[in-house]
């Protein structure tokens, strides 16, 4: 939904081809954003298909391949204010795929376990260190709305700052035994299952 509602709201500015959506995103939101250039080009041809967006023309240049010009149609801004709205009355689930591996830390020797915490609580700390860093430069650029860019910014600060003491707390916890008795339990069961297989 979001690589959708994102090519139909730079569209409404001005008609645009894939690479110009792309550049556009990636000066405006690249930093909060991980839409894949592919992605781009498969929306604007479904978006075409559904008659939210129409190809205008055909651009070349030398012996560059062409490219396609898109721009929104009514039912594209319709759709638009859909998914905004939607998108505004929402708040999505999150699904942290290191909580697997965390299901999973009996499977490895504890002090394997300790040190990807420290490695991971580190590079949580350059990510913070990076994004203050960059939020600086931005601002500090005359066309970057200033307020909105930094309550972004706070906002990716305020969950990579929560995710660092989550880690910082687990690793404590770790090095202080406490899951141990359910890591023995969780080995036991995971053994025992081996056990009944082999048979």
């Amino acid at each position: 939904m979001s690589t959708r509602l994102v090519i139909l709201g730079f569209l409404r500015g001005q008609p645009l081809y894939g690479y110009e959506i792309k550049r556009m995103i990636e000066q405006i939101m690249g930093d909060w954003t991980n839409i894949a250039f592919g992605s781009i080009y498969f929306a604007l041809k479904k978006l075409a298909e559904e008659g939210f967006v129409e190809k205008i023309g055909t651009e070349q240049e030398g012996s560059r391949p062409s490219r396609t010009v898109y721009r929104i149609t009514d039912a594209g801004r319709e759709e638009f204010l859909r998914l905004l709205h939607k998108m505004w009355d929402g708040v999505e689930p999150q699904y942290f795929t290191f909580d697997i591996a965390f299901t999973f830390m009996e499977a490895l020797p504890i002090e394997e376990v300790k040190g990807y915490l420290r490695k991971r609580a580190e590079h949580l700390e350059h990510v913070i260190q990076f994004l203050e860093g960059h939020q600086a430069e931005e601002l500090a650029d005359e066309h970057v709305p200033r307020r909105l860019a930094a309550s972004v910014f706070g906002h990716h600060r305020v969950h990579l700052q929560a995710e660092l003491g989550w880690t910082r707390e687990l690793l404590q916890n770790v090095e202080q035994g406490i899951y141990d008795d359910e890591l023995d339990w969780m080995r036991g069961l995971f053994e025992w299952k081996e056990q009944e297989d082999a048979h």
